[in-house]
């Protein structure tokens, strides 16, 4: 059976899950919490050690100013809102992304979230936030040409992703019925299994994430042999 490290996950499909029911995008979004809980308690029970939600990409800046400001609203107040109950659970919060660009309360919430929940040994969280992998893979290459690294090879490289000391994923979960990365993870995800959902963000349950787990650990993963 595959051990199981690392879950990913593009949460897509809060916004149409809102315009379905007559709602607006943002109750989508706000309803979409509940699958975050979810699948973060179903992780803590299987003893699955990472997960790491695409919270907020740099592509999302596009989107209008009132959803933006929406999206950061409520990771604001869910960060804050549930702080004690991460502490009790002992979620460990990281977040990865770029942190310029963001606003200023939102850089000192996390960096008080991330020390609050830093001893926090049963699960780890992260946050991808104004992530994007495209700008991930220059930044490294910034820092090692500003750095003057002689050695260019993979594991020097990976040393100045977001993600250094991470596992890379074991398996990618993408709801919302679209098929494609979006920017998320390119470098990390090169073996990883991928599983696209046709069910909205706010729809996806235990259920649904028990059977990809399933299915996983079932998979023969040859990593390039045969």
């Amino acid at each position: 059976m595959n051990e199981l490290n690392h879950v990913a996950i593009i949460m897509d499909g809060n916004g149409r899950w809102g315009l379905k029911r007559n709602r607006s995008r943002n109750y989508g979004h706000l309803q979409g919490i509940k699958a975050v809980e979810t699948v973060i308690e179903a992780s803590i029970k299987r003893k699955i050690p990472f997960i790491t939600l695409y919270a907020f990409s740099t592509e999302n800046w596009k989107r209008p100013k009132n959803e933006v400001n929406f999206l950061f609203d409520l990771i604001r107040k869910s960060l804050k809102k549930k702080l004690k109950i991460l502490i009790k659970q002992r979620i460990k919060v990281n977040v990865i992304g770029k942190k310029q660009g963001l606003p200023k309360d939102i850089i000192q919430t996390i960096k008080f979230i991330k020390n609050k929940t830093s001893k926090n040994n049963k699960i780890t969280l992260n946050l991808a936030l104004n992530y994007g992998s495209k700008e991930e893979i220059i930044n490294a290459y910034k820092i090692m040409k500003r750095e003057k690294t002689t050695q260019i090879n993979k594991r020097n490289f990976e040393k100045k992703l977001y993600t250094y000391g991470l596992p890379d994923p074991d398996i990618l979960i993408r709801t919302g019925g679209t098929k494609r990365l979006s920017n998320f993870l390119l470098w990390q995800l090169a073996y990883t299994e991928i599983f696209f959902v046709d069910k909205l963000w706010p729809d996806f349950n235990e259920y649904d994430y028990s059977k990809i787990i399933n299915k996983f650990y079932n998979i023969k993963r040859n990593f390039g042999k045969i």
